[in-house]
């Protein structure tokens, strides 16, 4: 368990993490390692919430990603792959976990008959509403005492993270090749 302390601007930082991060910097400001140890450690956190939350029903959070997207409509692998930003080959990992467990089912794509489709199955659905509740009242806690505007600005910082981590690796990828 992590103990917090405020800073003078009354921001919420971790000792230990600082403490540990102010040696490695050798002497540079801390702030960004700091705020990237912070998002991990929410990341976790999150992870950890939603893997007890699923509680021993077996999903991984991948799947659970997947099975949210297929209650909405059918689609195929690359279509899943592209929404959630992981390759085709995870997100078939993912669809045969679901399938062995009896919530998605793959048929056939009735305008391309080399492709496939991936839907939900009753059971899929049964297994959502049942996580539903639990899922809604645990990010209420974890989200308790942030205002509408808070939540919408945390939305948009992580996003913006995962824009430029998204920019970072074209750029590398760019130079690899």
């Amino acid at each position: 368990m992590n103990d917090f302390a405020k800073d003078s601007d009354d921001h919420l930082y971790s000792p230990d993490v600082r403490g540990a991060l102010a040696g490695f910097a050798l002497g540079e400001d801390t702030g960004v390692l700091e705020a990237a140890a912070a998002v991990r450690a929410a990341a976790r956190g999150l992870d950890q919430l939603r893997a007890h939350g699923s509680g021993g029903r077996g999903l991984s959070a991948g799947a659970l990603d997947v099975l949210i997207r297929l209650s909405t409509a059918e689609a195929n692998i690359k279509d899943l792959a592209g929404s959630a930003g992981v390759s085709s080959r995870n997100v078939t990992g993912l669809v045969d976990t679901l399938e062995r467990a009896g919530h998605a089912e793959r048929i056939p794509d009735p305008r391309d008959r080399r492709s496939v489709l991936v839907r939900i199955t009753e059971n899929g659905r049964t297994w959502l509403e049942e996580f539903r509740r639990p899922a809604q009242l645990a990010m209420a806690a974890i989200f308790r005492g942030f205002t509408t505007a808070e939540t919408a600005q945390l939305r948009h910082l992580c996003l913006r993270l995962a824009e430029n981590q998204q920019a970072l690796a074209r750029h590398l990828d760019a130079a690899g090749s």
